[in-house]
């Protein structure tokens, strides 16, 4: 009995023990947490945060102005982390090492500030005191601190404004401060479920192969959550004096369409090139051959590889020259001054000359400039055309030789009633050569002629009717008297496509009227004939 009243005893104690041991830590727990969600009365004018993960729980008057000095970014630690980047870089690694130290102090990299967190149940008290340096601090002008503050504000607010990204990024990659446009093209890549960090994701990557160079400039492209097009910007790196980069991303989307569009209308244009039976050769405002299409090598005889080399307007010419393909002239020194006159006249816009070459080929050569001082040369084969002409032109004369042989006056006349084409005959015998003329010769008024000198007749009113009418028509003649006494046979034949024939052929010779009052009954029976 006495053994077992001494276990009771024992075990009693042991609990009284224990149960005093917890309420102890317990104590000593909540006196720790409270001490850290409290601020003293010394540590209101010093710069103090409270944190609950990254919920800011409360703040001293100094800490709250030093986050109101920069525009809100995320969540309140963030923004805290943001402002602390540039002193502190490591904080952000460091800092997710506090759970397990439950203390950390960090000091800026230029020393003259602490950085003092400790942790304890989820709740974090970060402390911002100024390190004690060495001699004593001189004291700070007003009006020296007030104009840096003044351009503090002034380029806090440029960068905030510019509308394209701008950060700055340390020897390690990492993002010490960026702009909002950087913050906002962020956060539409992270998307609208995650919230915002510090530091910011790196939304551009610069880096390339070769580790010992990277580029001053690099065009890169990223596409947005939900959006099919990419876009485009021009990111420029520029290294700084304390080994950090400042970066910038200029918007390139219209540029790049435009560089597209332009690839599109090139390839488009040479595919129209390369179809084109005209040589077509470009030469640049140094003149140098920059373009040229298929045809060239064709009608110039001229090797890929030649023109391939880029060379000069020059050399190209002296190459056509060796090649047969331009005019023999007399003398060099007069061809290279026809050359030269050919550039210059190019250049104007002003050279178009048909080149006969020995081959017996014809080439129209034709120059045109481009309002970057390039010049164009334009080489068409017009053998053919030229063929055709002289035996179109051969033909007109032998078809005119054949109408002056005939003995009978012809004249033709469109459907328009325009005289087109008449003979030797119809000039002796109507005074007029409509060969001559600038104007052309209208019905009307080769009828007025005729009126004028024959004696009166039904006849010109019908042809004037006949010339300008339309649908199937039959040819027609009658007899014209002359004021002379002589008699015409008015032929009137229609042609094809509306036009008409007229013909003039002499009845036969008659005696010359006498005048109107001296015809009698007392004439000649021939005369009398002559005058019904």
């Amino acid at each position: 009995m006495p053994y077992l009243l001494y276990a009771v005893l024992l075990v009693g104690s042991a609990f009284v023990i224990a149960f005093t041991a917890l309420l102890a830590f317990g104590l000593l727990d909540r006196r720790h947490t409270s001490r850290l969600r409290q601020f003293s009365a010394t540590e209101q004018d010093a710069v103090v945060f409270l944190f609950e993960d990254e919920t800011l729980l409360d703040a001293t008057p100094a800490a709250r102005q030093l986050l109101e000095s920069a525009n809100p970014v995320g969540t309140a630690w963030a923004h805290l982390a943001g402002i602390l980047a540039p002193r502190f870089p490591d904080l952000g690694e460091q800092i997710r090492d506090l759970a397990e130290l439950g203390e950390l102090r960090l000091t800026s990299v230029d020393g003259t500030s602490d950085f003092r967190a400790e942790w304890h149940d989820g709740v974090v008290r970060i402390t911002l005191d100024a390190a004690t340096p060495d001699d004593p601090a001189e004291p700070i002008d007003g009006h020296s601190l007030l104009a840096m503050t003044q351009e503090l504000d002034a380029l806090r607010a440029n960068a905030s404004h510019t509308p394209y990204p701008l950060w700055r990024e340390n020897a390690d990659g990492m993002i010490t401060w960026c702009n909002t446009a950087y913050l906002d093209l962020a956060e539409a890549l992270r998307g609208s479920d995650d919230l915002p960090s510090w530091p910011p994701d790196a939304i551009f990557d610069i880096q390339t192969d070769d580790s010992h160079a990277e580029p001053a400039e690099k065009r890169i492209a990223i596409a947005l959550p939900g959006q099919d097009t990419r876009h485009w910007f021009e990111v420029t790196a520029s290294d700084m004096s304390n080994g950090d980069r400042f970066l910038s991303a200029i918007p390139a989307d219209r540029l790049v369409r435009a560089e597209t569009s332009l690839e599109e209308f090139v390839t488009t244009l040479t595919k129209t090139f390369a179809s084109l039976p005209i040589g077509l050769a470009i030469f640049d405002r140094s003149r140098e051959l920059a373009l040229f299409n298929p045809a060239l090598m064709d009608l110039t005889v001229l090797p890929a590889d030649f023109l391939v080399s880029k060379p000069s307007l020059s050399a190209f010419l002296d190459r056509l020259r060796t090649a047969r393909m331009i005019p023999e002239p007399k003398d060099y020194r007069t061809w290279r001054q026809q050359m030269s006159d050919l550039e210059a006249a190019a250049q104007n816009g002003t050279y178009e000359e048909n080149w006969a070459l020995p081959t017996g080929q014809t080439y129209r050569v034709t120059g045109r400039p481009h309002p970057d001082g390039a010049v164009a040369l334009l080489f068409e084969d017009i053998s053919s055309e030229i063929t055709a002409t002289r035996r179109f032109r051969a033909e007109v004369e032998t078809s005119q030789a054949a109408l002056d042989a005939l003995p009978q006056a012809v004249a033709v006349f469109t459907p328009g009633g325009v005289l087109s084409i008449s003979n030797t005959a119809y000039t002796e015998l109507w005074g007029t050569d409509p060969g001559t003329s600038f104007a052309d010769v209208t019905v009307h008024e080769a009828l007025d002629r005729w009126q004028a000198r024959s004696a009166p007749t039904t006849a010109w009113e019908q042809l004037r009717a006949f010339i300008s009418q339309s649908g199937p028509r039959e040819g027609w003649a009658a007899q014209v008297p002359l004021r002379n006494g002589q008699v015409l046979t008015l032929d009137v034949t229609p042609l094809a496509h509306g036009s008409t024939m007229i013909s003039f052929v002499h009845s036969r010779p008659q005696i010359a009227l006498p005048a109107a009052d001296a015809v009698g009954e007392d004439s000649p029976p021939e005369v009398a004939a002559a005058e019904a």
